[in-house]
Parts: C-alpha cells; structure tokens; sequence
C-alpha cells in the first residue's frame, strides 16, 4: 500500500503512522533500526529503496527517504508512505524535500525516528565530503558511503580516508569480504611460511582494489603493489601473495568465478560473484560498532606501491657485530 501525502508536514506524516498501525496495515513494533537514505529525488532513489526492502527482511526497519528535488523551487515538503508489500518487512517514509528545505533534511528526519533505536545513515550515490560532520551523519550511529558511485570513485576513497570517523563504513570496503575469507583460508593450510610480497590487480578506478591492497599492506606489513590487468575485466582480477615455496594466487577474470591456485594443491573454482549492494547493505546492519579494520585498511592505502613493477622485499636486517 502506498499512500501519498503532497504539501504536508511531519507532524501530519506521524499521525498517519500511528493511524495506519493502529488499523493494523503496519507493524511498527520489533523495529530494531531506523534506515536514513540520503539521495537526490529521481529514478536511482527506487533502486536504493528496493535494496533497503531486501535488506529489511533480515533488519526489520523504518525506512526514511531524504530525496533532494529542485533547490530553487519553493519550499515544500512531499511525502510518501509505504506499507505491506510495497515496504518488504519494514515500513517506507519518502520525503521530497523541494526549496530551502532541501538543506535541512535533518529538521524532517527527527520527528520520524524510532524511539530508543539505532539511527544508520546511507548515501547510496553521491555522499558528504564528511559523513561525520553532516547534519544527518551526525545522528546516526553508522554511516554507509559508496565510493564505487562516486563520479571519482578513488578521490573519494582518499576523501573517506582523510575524513574517517567510528562509526563510518563504505560498501567497497563490505564487497571485499569474500576475497579477505578465501585469501586468509589460504593461509591457514600448509606451507606455513611468511608472505614476502605481494600485488592486487583490479580495474583502474575500482576503490575495492585499492582497500584490498591497503588491508594487505596494514595486516601482512609486506611492500603491496596495486596493479591494473593487461585484460579486461571487472573491479578485482587478481590476488598474488609471494611465499618461499611459491606463490597464492586468488584469479577472478569474469566476475563470478575465481580460481584459487598455491604450490602442491590442485586448482580450486570458487564462488566469488560481484556482490549485489542488497547483500552489502545486509551485511553492515548486522554491526553497529566502530569498523577497526576498515579503519586501519585505510591508513594502509599510504603504504601501496602504484604501477606495474614488482615491489622488492625488504632487506633482513645486519645482524649486530
């Protein structure tokens, strides 16, 4: 069910909440979250809701809408509610903010949150030089950037470096987690021998390349080259970890399959699919804490080394006399 509300206010917007779940159309009771999308109104505004509906099943939520429209209208405010199965398993509240109400989309945010509940914020598109400092940013426990989205999306990237805050996150970061489980599984079986190098190749723009090479660097504390494929291929291609006795080499040429290849073991296909923002979304819901190895992943990204010459190991150290 979706119900449309133009020229109206928050206080209107509340009362048809409660009168809607006093009807039983909407359950507002189990909440554990309230989910701020922030966005400019358009076509891209539905693909974020429906992410956010999916991951409503798993994160029972309300959902709140700030979609941005023209700056230079007058100042008005639309609203939409969506319950039932247009809302997957929470309860939708789309604000168009139009004129000078387009910057104060915390001022419509407020009366609308959950009591005693969690607040996340995400920007699925274009987001804030500094989530932290944001007026929305700064009521949420979490905020969720996307430095893929982004027109630069590595300038990005170095912005949410230098920007960090607890409680920031940025789904090129959760699209590593597959690579980060299978490549530290790989290292959990015989030989076990310390890494001496290694590289991450990806495409040129793709910030989940850069934090993979930067959480190598930070964890490992081995010279990272980053890489991009003579081929052509989709965001990551390929991870090598130099040992001894040969090399980790983790291969994902066409974005779904990977090939996991290391010295006396035969090949092994894994599932290593382009993770959907669906699942990403689902994933940081599940914490609501600080991100310390996104964190120390970022100050990694100092210690890449950019192009396609092989890093050289660091020399032993003399011994003393």
């Amino acid at each position: 069910m979706i119900i449309d509300m133009p020229s109206t206010n928050t206080a209107k917007v509340n009362s048809k909440i409660v009168e809607l779940r006093q009807q039983g159309g909407a359950v507002a009771l189990g909440r554990v979250l309230t989910l701020v999308i922030v966005t400019d109104d358009g076509e891209k505004t539905e693909e974020a809701i429906e992410a956010a509906n999916e991951a409503s099943r798993e994160h029972p939520c309300r959902v709140i809408v700030v979609a941005r429209g023209a700056r230079e209208a007058a100042a008005r405010l639309d609203a939409q509610i969506r319950v039932g199965g247009d809302a997957g398993a929470s309860e939708v509240v789309v604000l168009r903010l139009y004129g000078e109400l387009v910057e104060h989309g915390d001022t419509c945010v407020i009366p609308l949150l959950l009591p005693d509940a969690p607040v996340v914020a995400w920007w699925p598109f274009e987001a804030p030089r500094v989530p932290s400092d944001d007026p929305i940013g700064m009521l949420a426990h979490r905020r969720i950037t996307d430095a893929a989205t982004d027109k630069d999306p590595l300038r990005s990237l170095e912005q949410r470096r230098v920007t960090y805050a607890d409680g920031d996150t940025d789904l090129a970061w959760t699209r590593l987690t597959q690579w980060r489980a299978y490549l530290a599984a790989a290292l959990d079986l015989p030989p076990y021998e310390d890494i001496t190098a290694a590289s991450v190749a990806g495409e040129a723009d793709s910030p989940s390349t850069d934090l993979l090479a930067g959480w190598l660097a930070s964890f490992l504390q081995v010279p990272v080259r980053r890489a991009t494929p003579d081929k052509k291929a989709p965001g990551i291609f390929q991870v090598t970890l130099e040992r001894p006795s040969g090399p980790v080499v983790l291969t994902r040429p066409d974005g779904k399959v990977g090939t996991l290849e290391q010295p006396g073991q035969p090949a092994r296909r894994v599932v290593l699919n382009r993770r959907s923002v669906k699942d990403c979304l689902v994933e940081e819901l599940r914490r609501l804490d600080p991100d310390e190895i996104y964190e120390a992943t970022l100050g990694g990204l100092n210690d890449i080394v950019q192009g396609n010459q092989t890093p050289e190991p660091e020399p032993e150290p003399t011994p003393a006399g």
